[in-house]
């Protein structure tokens, strides 16, 4: 379907690595350094994908346009700094994902909102992305996703027409992206979907259930 190919590009969370276990765990010790009791991991889980203004939601029910919600968000920040990786992994069947690509060869690379302030240390620390052509965070170019301009930069890293790329993601906004970007789109539905996704309306050209299927896309 996608032989054409010349570079496949990821989100991160949700698509390559399962982060939300930290994310989660951020938020959770905001609540009981408050005396407040502890949630469940799986009443994060679904909003992993909101990063900060998701955790917060679930963990104090309080919105960006709430009063403390700010100095909420760098104690969050601040506690997922101190654990990028202690529960992070990467999805089953992402590294052999990964190993076919570099084997074809097909350059790869990295298109996520997550701030440089946290992509970078992650990525760093995890061999996964020893191979990554370009790693593209949220505050790398003048706009984020569901703005074309960061696939249209991962593309620019690559010398590749944004034509020739694949953009793979688990958010409506990585489709809107990629399309306007110009790419042909894969929807994750094992990522972090969040509550009542209608992946369909969101018009990707393919979906896949696991990483592996990916492989299959592009013989």
């Amino acid at each position: 379907m996608f032989a054409f190919a010349k570079a496949i590009l990821f989100d991160l969370d949700g698509t390559l690595i399962d982060s939300a276990p930290d994310l989660g765990a951020a938020a959770d010790k905001m609540r009981t350094d408050r005396g407040l009791h502890s949630l469940a991991f799986s009443a994060y889980r679904p909003m992993a994908g909101a990063g900060a203004r998701g955790m917060i939601g679930v963990a104090f029910g309080l919105t960006p346009q709430d009063a403390g919600f700010d100095s909420l968000r760098e104690e969050f920040f601040a506690n997922y700094e101190r654990c990028l990786i202690e529960r992070t992994y990467a999805f089953d069947g992402v590294q052999q994902v990964i190993d076919s690509l570099c084997a074809r060869p097909l350059p790869w690379g990295v298109v996520t909102n997550k701030a440089s302030r946290f992509t970078d240390p992650l990525t760093s620390a995890m061999p996964l992305f020893a191979t990554a052509g370009a790693v593209i965070s949220g505050d790398t170019t003048a706009h984020a996703k569901p703005h074309p301009m960061p696939l249209l930069e991962a593309a620019r890293r690559l010398r590749l027409s944004p034509a020739d790329c694949i953009y793979v993601g688990d958010d409506e906004r990585d489709i809107v992206a990629g399309r306007a970007a110009g790419m042909k789109t894969v929807v994750a539905t094992y990522g972090y979907l969040g509550e009542h996704a209608d992946t369909a309306s969101w018009k990707a050209d393919a979906t896949i259930d696991s990483p592996l299927q990916l492989l299959q896309l592009l013989n």
